[in-house]
């Protein structure tokens, strides 16, 4: 090393040792090869200044140097020597070796941690990656695998236990939550391929089939409940169904098609609560037609006006 190493740290012949390690640590966050991918002439300056440090940042060495014992490579001053070898000729930055190391080694100065210092520029967890020092990574788990099962409303309700086959001849059985939703992913952890980390897991994918009676409106249910014209009019009673059974429907006097009627609690399950059931009344004629309904119907039309108004 041709340069002073006072200079090559940017301090003075009397800077005192804490401040010839904050000039070190400063100039290493900026030099070292992890914050420098690829740059060569980075990689050299910090070898430069690691050499510079090891001598001015050794109280020993830095006697012996100021005393003009050694030279800026931390060689021996003697008469005649001119070789390239330090001393116990372990190379030009003196008795410790050489403070960076290509393979990535740590390195440790007087008063410093290099790897103090790399995890103030890139964070506690150590290098950042492509550096020369990247600590590598933990083994990887092995692959997730995905699969879909079909369950009914009653069983998203409800809960259920369905037994899932796979391509590499796996079964496994999956417990579906009650209030399972359509379209929400199941979990199971260490069910997946192996890896050298360990397995990955089962990603299963619930598949809520349409329902020939509700439709799934968030957390509420809805369906259609046929009334008669008599109902209609004057009002009266109505089985109608739900997930756990069927109940008995107050329909009110007066009752239009599209009215709602709502049950509550007898939704799907959400949040530790269940949603509601909305019945909407579909006034409905008989299949086949009924002369007494005809001719009242005749005479009423005959005899009353009205108009339907559409409702906003």
């Amino acid at each position: 090393m041709a340069n002073d190493p006072y200079s090559e740290l940017g301090v003075s012949k009397a800077a005192n040792a804490d401040e010839i390690r904050k000039a070190f640590r400063k100039l290493a966050k900026q030099y070292h090869p992890d914050a420098n991918p690829g740059n060569k002439a980075a990689e050299e300056r910090f070898k430069r200044v690691s050499g510079a440090f090891d001598i001015v940042g050794d109280p020993d060495k830095r006697k012996k140097f100021d005393a003009g014992q050694i030279d800026a490579d931390g060689r021996e001053t003697m008469r005649g020597f001119t070789g390239g070898q330090g001393p116990s000729g372990q190379g030009p930055f003196g008795a410790r070796g050489s403070q960076f190391h290509p393979g990535g080694r740590s390195a440790q100065f007087e008063g410093v941690d290099i790897e103090d210092i790399l995890g103030e520029m890139f964070g506690r967890g150590g290098r950042q990656p492509g550096g020369r020092g990247f600590r590598p990574p933990p083994p990887a788990k092995g692959a997730d695998v995905r699969g879909k099962v079909d369950i009914s409303l009653e069983e998203a309700i409800a809960g259920a236990k369905k037994r899932l086959a796979f391509s590499d001849g796996r079964t496994m059985e999956v417990t579906i939550p009650k209030g399972a939703g359509d379209g929400q992913v199941l979990r199971m952890k260490g069910q997946g391929q192996g890896g050298p980390g360990g397995p990955g897991d089962a990603l299963i994918e619930v598949a809520i089939r349409p329902h020939p009676v509700y439709r799934i409106e968030g957390e509420n249910l809805t369906m259609d409940v046929p009334v008669s014209v008599p109902d209609a009019v004057l009002g009266g009673k109505v089985t109608a169904p739900t997930p756990e059974g069927n109940v008995s429907l107050t329909v009110p006097p007066g009752a239009n098609s599209g009215q709602i009627l709502r049950l509550k609690g007898r939704g799907l399950p959400k949040g530790g609560k269940r949603g509601d059931l909305l019945a909407r009344l579909v006034v409905t004629l008989p299949d086949a037609p009924d002369a007494e309904l005809q001719k009242f119907a005749q005479v009423w039309r005959d005899e009353r006006s009205y108009t339907p108004k559409r409702k906003s």
